[in-house]
């Protein structure tokens, strides 16, 4: 991706929404891409807490993938969270600026572009949906990172970047299109699948529509607040 200037990235459920969650209360996030004996040990030689699975959070543990846990659970000023896809995503831009962006803060992320001269041919930016994975591995596209990438896209429209590809002129639309993300992204597959477990509140915090003006950047292997 060395020719792209700014890699947003978009993992609406969860890893995105949890980045923009844990950085608005001040922490700084290191995205890691497995969720191994490995993320133990990086999460020790960075000072930081270790985000586990949805599944394995504990009263000793209490931070995971999950925003609504996060929100519970004590600060910690630094976090590892382990994500298969949106860190994965992170950490394959080269030299480029990463953003981490949802239905949260997506306007808040296009104002910041503009406002930093991306968007242009000469700064270009790539929006990815970054999608989950089916039992074997392969990847699974997903309706609320194309609608997280389409309003990104759209919140850059609006500051006359308006040179898209069709993919993302598409994504765009697609958003456009919608009169209610949060029901539209509850009753999607990763909504459902989501809520059937017990994380009801994991949805409705990724479809707080612009809720967040954070615009978190990885900055020295982690996302902070952009100043």
């Amino acid at each position: 991706m060395e020719e792209i200037a700014c890699l947003v990235v978009v993992d609406v459920l969860s890893f995105t929404t949890s980045v923009t969650v844990a950085v608005e209360a001040g922490a700084q996030v290191f995205p890691y891409r497995w969720r191994d004996e490995t993320a133990v040990l990086f999460a020790d030689q960075m000072d930081a807490k270790l985000a586990v699975g949805r599944s394995m959070a504990t009263e000793t543990s209490p931070w995971s993938l999950s925003p609504a846990a996060l929100r519970r659970a004590p600060f910690t000023p630094r976090l590892v969270l382990p994500s298969p896809n949106g860190s994965t995503i992170a950490a394959s831009a080269g030299e480029a600026t990463v953003v981490a962006a949802s239905l949260r803060n997506s306007t808040a992320v296009g104002q910041w572009l503009a406002d930093q001269g991306y968007g242009t041919a000469e700064r270009p930016v790539a929006v990815i949906a970054s999608g989950e994975r089916w039992p074997d591995g392969s990847l699974r596209p997903t309706l609320e990172d194309l609608l997280g990438a389409g309003a990104v896209i759209a919140s850059l429209r609006q500051r006359g970047r308006d040179q898209h590809s069709p993919e993302a002129a598409v994504a765009a639309a697609a958003f456009a299109g919608v009169t209610n993300v949060g029901t539209v992204v509850a009753d999607s597959s990763s909504g459902r699948e989501l809520i059937d477990g017990g994380y009801a509140d994991d949805v409705a915090i990724a479809t707080e529509l612009d809720a967040s003006r954070v615009v978190p950047v990885l900055t020295s292997g982690a996302f902070t607040a952009a100043g």
